[in-house]
């Protein structure tokens, strides 16, 4: 599945259960921002080995997965609602991200 259909299909999800007219971009931000605080609590007060060892860890790592999905969720209902192409601005991001700091 591209992004486009992603996107399609989280709007279909919202859409269905009527939750538009609370998907504004500021209350979709701070909703990701919880999120994204969700996903942090499982790092927290972890060492580097110990957070990069959870990727060999099932029972820590599907919460993880978890709240990764819900981050990039509300990020692409943002996008969608902002009408944002996101493949398009990653696109020009790294370009300019080259530019920016070129490989050695």
């Amino acid at each position: 599945m591209d992004l486009p259909e992603l996107t399609a299909e989280i709007r279909a999800f919202a859409e269905a259960r009527d939750w538009l007219p609370y998907h504004s971009p500021k209350n979709l931000v701070m909703a990701m921002s919880v999120e994204m605080a969700e996903l942090l609590e499982h790092f927290q007060w972890l060492t580097p080995e110990q957070a990069t060892a959870m990727a060999h860890d099932p029972v820590r790592r599907v919460p993880v997965e978890e709240e990764m999905a819900d981050v990039l969720i509300y990020m692409l209902r943002l996008a969608d609602v902002l009408g944002v192409d996101v493949e398009a601005a990653i696109r020009d991001k790294m370009a300019k991200n080259a530019l920016k700091y070129p490989a050695p």
